[in-house]
């Protein structure tokens, strides 16, 4: 699904469940938010990833690829506790 699509979606459904309290939207739009944040951070972070390696392989020393391995690793983690805490949503909102 498309970013674009999931937040159409995603409106839609919130816009239809009249039982949701304002602390529920909220909690949902700082996960939503985070998401979003963490997304574009490993987009830059595997721009740069690709930098160091076209780099490496022309012969380059990178001394601060590690860093940059544990921003990716940080921002991957994030994304996957986003993740997490939406699919717990969609349980919750089964069950």
């Amino acid at each position: 699904m498309s970013v674009a699509g999931f937040l159409a979606h995603s409106a839609l459904a919130a816009a239809r469940d009249q039982t949701r309290t304002a602390a529920t939207i909220a909690a949902n739009h700082d996960v939503l938010t985070e998401l979003f944040a963490t997304g574009r951070k490993l987009g830059w972070a595997g721009s740069n990833l690709n930098q160091m390696t076209k780099a490496l392989n022309s012969g380059g020393d990178i001394a601060r690829i590690e860093e940059a391995l544990d921003n990716v690793r940080r921002a991957a983690t994030a994304t996957r506790a986003a993740v997490e805490r939406i699919n717990n949503w969609q349980k919750d909102e089964t069950a």
